[in-house]
């Protein structure tokens, strides 16, 4: 196992370099840049952009940029916001909190969604409840989660009025309840995506191990039906349901940019795209990293988690 871990992280390193060097060379392309929204106002001058320009590094050659934005991000200095001033890090971790709220909700909400159905599903396939799941999950991974979530919205809290549309609390309150209702809608919006999919490996899954020799000989020598399912069946499918569920909570701590967006909560999705809007670089950059590496040591863990259950996946 030790061996086999070692292996994975040893590729994480240089893959890092290469999607930093790639990421830093899209964004400085793009059109545009910090100081575009200063080129449009008439009382700044042709010599204050200049000077702005030099101040913030931004007349260097591009791989001078590069190496020096690189060396300083490594040592923990992760540069200052272009919109406002503040430092990096502290714009980031105030946002980790919303986040990382609606990611636990969400996980929790759709693996609760997610095991159930997929596990009765495959033991009833070809019945009317593998059916309805079927065509519940298709309508799922098709509706686009920006338009789900504007549905919600129109239904709860504009037509009803039970809910509220967007934001993590009211303005001057703090109570559980209020902070709940604000919780419900983006949650719900994330679960039902990723419970859409998640039953559908958990179902394929199932269905294979099902089939396999060792779940018919217990059946075979009269071991009830719920501990074959539960104790040798699931057990052993778990296996892809980690690894996707591993990978799928990596991109959603590092940012539910588009149901953040919908919602307008404070997380770091919403940060992200606050910074593309103003090419505000030194927090795209970072974003951007913390979400590879997040992605890269999820997978190391969904690798490792794997290995745990399946030991062969190690071979």
């Amino acid at each position: 196992m030790a061996r086999f871990l070692a292996r994975r992280l040893a590729h994480a390193v240089p893959l890092l370099f290469i999607v930093s060097a790639l990421v830093f060379l899209l964004i400085h392309l793009a059109p545009g840049g910090p100081l575009a929204i200063y080129l449009s106002n008439p009382n700044v001058r042709p010599e204050d952009i200049e000077r702005l320009r030099h101040a913030l590094g931004l007349d260097r050659p591009l791989w001078n940029q590069y190496w020096s934005w690189l060396a300083a991000f490594v040592q923990g200095d992760w540069g200052y916001s272009f919109s406002d001033g503040r430092p990096v890090a502290s714009r980031i971790l105030e946002r980790v909190p919303a986040t990382l709220e609606l990611v636990s909700a969400s996980l929790g909400c759709a693996l609760a969604l997610t095991m159930p159905i997929g596990v009765w599903s495959a033991v009833r396939r070809g019945r009317w409840f593998d059916r309805l799941a079927t065509l519940a999950s298709m309508i799922g991974l098709s509706l686009p989660a920006f338009w789900f979530g504007l549905l919600l919205q129109m239904i709860f809290a504009l037509a009803l009025g039970w809910l509220p549309s967007s934001g993590r609390a009211t303005p001057g309150t703090n109570a559980f309840g209020d902070h709940l209702q604000h919780l419900l809608m983006p949650a719900a919006v994330l679960a039902a995506v990723l419970a859409s999919s998640w039953s559908r490996y958990l179902r394929g899954a199932m269905i294979e191990v099902i089939g396999q020799p060792f779940v018919l000989a217990a059946e075979a020598r009269g071991v009830p039906e719920a501990r074959v399912i539960l104790r040798h069946a699931l057990a052993n499918a778990l296996g892809p349901l980690v690894a996707i569920v591993t990978v799928d909570a990596a991109l959603l701590v590092s940012g539910a940019v588009v149901t953040e967006s919908v919602f307008a909560w404070p997380g770091l999705g919403s940060l992200f795209t606050e910074a593309l809007a103003r090419r505000d670089y030194s927090v795209l950059m970072a974003l951007l990293m913390l979400s590879s590496a997040a992605v890269i040591l999820f997978n190391v863990a969904a690798d490792a988690l794997h290995a745990a259950i399946d030991p062969r996946v190690t071979t």
